[in-house]
């Protein structure tokens, strides 16, 4: 079974990420996904032995539109996702407003922005299109995510790696994950 079938098997059969999901599609944001720990750690906790879990942390939104990079729209989609589904910590970010803070070009997709974020096994996520079937975006690959690396991407290889291993050790994914390889 190649990767991104595995993840759509394992994420449709999750009838609690399903229902974040639909409440995204409900949205139609413009390239609007779930992405990073909601993805991940599904994975993870699987490749653990784990049963399905409640995402750990805040369900991270992400969709780009130039037209929208007002944070204040952020928080109003925030507000309609917790009506929706009160129990999840709704996190929503239009991609195309949070490249100056990571002192970075502008971002022209939620993909290219994924590239930009500190772990490759996080650069990860999923939507319904708008026949109910499952996507996946992955742009650096599904690989790390299944074989358990926990890797820098490029943009945090070198002066940032300070910034990725902080990340790791905040978040205990060695302790929570104990199969994970760190590279």
């Amino acid at each position: 079974m190649d990767l991104q079938a595995e993840l759509a098997s394992l994420l449709t059969a999750d009838p609690l990420r399903m229902e974040a999901l639909r409440a995204v599609r409900a949205l139609d944001l413009p390239d609007g996904w779930i992405g990073a720990g909601f993805v991940r750690d599904a994975v993870w906790d699987r490749l653990h032995g784990h049963s399905a879990r409640p995402p750990v942390g805040d369900v991270d939104v992400i969709w780009h539109s130039r037209e929208r990079t007002g944070h204040s729209y952020d928080e109003i989609l925030e507000a309609r996702l917790r009506a929706s589904m009160p129990g999840l910590d709704w996190s929503v970010r239009n991609q195309a407003r949070m490249h100056p803070r990571n002192g970075d070009r502008p971002y022209r997709s939620t993909a290219d922005a994924m590239t930009h974020w500190p772990e490759t096994a996080t650069a990860v996520a999923a939507r319904l299109d708008t026949g109910g079937g499952l996507e996946i975006n992955a742009p650096l690959g599904l690989a790390d995510l299944f074989s358990l690396r926990l890797r820098p991407t490029a943009h945090f290889a070198g002066a940032r790696r300070p910034t990725f291993d902080l990340r790791v050790t905040k978040k205990r994914w060695l302790e929570r994950y104990p199969a994970l390889v760190l590279a």
